[in-house]
């Protein structure tokens, strides 16, 4: 694995170095930590990299990657920059042979997720966008559950993402990109979490999204980009939801849950006890499903790694993200098939409607119109 971003007081690199490196199936083998050198020399001096494989550029990264010997060179490149830095490394790494995995939101504007998508069907190579919480065994639980019928037709999803962090003016490295405009996007709370909630809902449902009416707040004053969002989700099928995402929670720390009712039962699953999904059925006494217990489907089991009553968590989701795309991406290198188990992660198409639904839900929010069609 190569890195793009992350380098000292980056707070995600390290969580994806960790993630990446859990299952002793990924090796760091070179960076470009930084947009400037000099931090990205220092970065992977502490990260013991050797210092001729330590670049200042990410250009620089994938030019002299590609001209080592296979078996040397990196074998995918992993995205871990501010979201404006997400489309062009990964753009030139897929140009030049490179698989990716990408932080999401996949890219700054949709017209480049699309270009993006595109660019990975002509090449045919893997690309992985880490939204994590798929990663974990009962949220793979409730996805199977749902696949199988067990929920009957799906009526309702409830999703919710609050966070206290930015209750008030906040001065780091953290909080000054993701509400910049020009490094962030058009969207603040809901690039930031949003996304994972609405990727969570399609995820696990199997559904998507088909319009929305959106009311998005700034409630702290001077911030550029909104920390408050409430979406009425219209979905395929005839479903219907409720999306909340706010980073003003005062007193959350990361509460991202989803609830799914369907005509013969509902779900319930909380990401701050993620070994718990909790089932309801007509007439019948809650059902509490833990990880590692009883007989589970077998994507659960696949995700599950240790025995039942050990908490599993955060970054045991993260590197099921990278275990799967690791073992797809070993059947790729071998000129095999990979089995569709270990395609497993979000993709491209998920960070196109990543995106879709961040200039959708802003649209909508500017907008006197009631609902807002999905852009596509």
């Amino acid at each position: 694995m190569g890195m793009v971003g992350g380098g000292k007081d980056a707070f995600i690199g390290s969580v994806h170095r960790m993630a990446a490196a859990l299952d002793n199936e990924i090796e760091l083998v070179c960076g470009a930590f930084s947009s400037s050198p000099e931090k990205s020399k220092a970065s992977g001096e502490a990260l013991y990299l050797p210092a001729d494989r330590v670049y200042g550029t990410f250009e620089e990264m994938i030019t002299k990657e590609k001209a080592l010997p296979e078996g040397v060179r990196m074998d995918f490149v992993s995205i871990v920059t501010p979201n404006h830095m997400h489309f062009p490394p990964a753009k030139l790494a897929l140009e030049n042979g490179f698989h990716v995995v990408c932080d999401k939101p996949m890219t700054l504007t949709l017209a480049e997720a699309k270009e993006l998508r595109d660019l990975v069907k002509k090449t045919g190579l893997l690309f992985c966008l880490t939204h994590n919480y798929t990663g974990y065994p009962m949220v793979k639980e409730a996805r199977q559950m749902i696949k199988d019928g067990k929920l009957g037709k799906i009526r309702k999803i409830v999703v919710e993402y609050p966070q206290g962090w930015l209750a008030t003016k906040v001065e780091n490295k953290q909080a000054d990109w993701r509400t910049d405009p020009s490094r962030s996007g058009i969207a603040g709370c809901m690039g930031d979490i949003g996304t994972h909630a609405e990727n969570l809902a399609e995820y696990i449902t199997g559904l998507k999204i088909t319009e929305m009416c959106a009311d998005l707040t700034t409630y702290v004053e001077g911030r550029r980009l909104e920390d408050d969002g409430n979406v009425l989700l219209h979905f395929e099928g005839g479903a219907k939801g409720v999306l909340h995402a706010s980073q003003i929670a005062v007193g959350v720390e990361n509460g991202l849950n989803i609830r799914v009712y369907g005509e013969k039962g509902g779900l319930y699953w909380l990401q701050e006890d993620p070994n718990t999904l909790i089932a309801s059925w007509i007439g019948q006494p809650k059902q509490i499903i833990r990880t590692g217990v009883g007989k589970l489907s077998e994507a659960a089991g696949m995700n599950t790694r240790i025995p039942a009553g050990h908490p599993e968590g955060y970054l045991e989701a993260f590197a099921n993200v990278y275990r799967n795309f690791a073992n797809a991406l070993r059947s790729v290198l071998k000129g095999e098939k990979p089995n569709p188990a270990h395609l497993d992660f979000p993709g491209p198409e998920d960070g196109v409607r990543g995106m879709a639904f961040i200039e959708t839900v802003v649209a909508s929010s500017n907008s006197k119109e009631k609902w807002f069609k999905m852009i596509e």
